[in-house]
């Protein structure tokens, strides 16, 4: 199965409650960590609410 890397390029500050969830719950504490997980539909949706904090990588 592909896998993506997630890297929080921006801060949560002044973020919504449910973005600063999502962003939680991808794995991404400070700006700049980075998380790789799966590809599915679950956390697309996820990336999807965050999109303008996150950068989205393939992994092969």
């Amino acid at each position: 199965m592909a896998k993506i890397k997630v890297t929080l390029v921006k801060s949560t500050i002044g973020a919504l409650k449910k973005q600063k969830a999502n962003v939680l719950a991808l794995g991404l504490h400070k700006t700049g960590s980075s998380k790789i997980h799966e590809d599915n539909a679950v956390i697309r949706g996820m990336i999807n609410v965050v999109s303008h904090l996150v950068k989205v990588e393939n992994v092969d």
